[in-house]
């Protein structure tokens, strides 16, 4: 038995304990039934139910929902459009999102160079390595070659990444 004021009271029969909480005008929880012998404690139990979904919404309101992001390419790309789409990719797994990578077949005819499709997309997954792995290997799905990559760092925050700038510079400079 566990008092209001986290105080131990001892082993004492459930009657007792529901007239000391009756007293104290407060509710007589029962906190761990498996325990030998069971564990109760008088507490305000609306309190306590009101307390606590203030905290899990409060947990909800500071934790970010990751999106998905998307980003497509062609067969034939140039070399700055897969450098431009390489670093919009680096910046959303920064931040914390999924990305897909999805290389779209426009015609039937490209579909039979699949070589060039899987040598693209390992050099786009290469390039995005230190920042996010993908999920499970690129598949075919109609005409679209596709993956998703998720973020290594669960959350990179921009205060954290300012911070890695900052020591990147000052290693620079000494």
């Amino acid at each position: 038995m566990i008092g209001k004021d986290n105080e131990q009271l001892g082993i004492m029969s459930s009657a007792k304990a529901l007239e000391m909480a009756e007293e104290a005008d407060l509710d007589l929880v029962l906190i761990a039934p498996q325990g030998n012998p069971p564990v109760c404690r008088i507490m305000d139990y609306g309190k306590y139910r009101f307390e606590q979904s203030k905290r899990e919404k409060e947990a909800r309101k500071n934790q970010k929902q990751a999106e998905l992001k998307e980003i497509q390419m062609s067969l034939n790309i140039d070399t700055n459009d897969f450098n431009t789409k390489l670093n919009h990719a680096i910046k959303f797994l920064n931040n914390g999102d999924k990305v897909r990578i999805k290389i779209r077949f426009r015609r039937v005819r490209e579909l039979s160079h699949m070589n060039l499709c899987e040598d693209l997309m390992r050099r786009f997954l290469d390039a995005v390595a230190e920042y996010g792995s993908a999920d499970k290997p690129a598949k075919l799905e109609g005409k679209n070659y596709m993956t998703v990559v998720s973020p290594k760092a669960a959350q990179t925050s921009k205060k954290s990444k300012k911070n890695a700038d900052n020591a990147q510079q000052q290693n620079k400079e000494d």
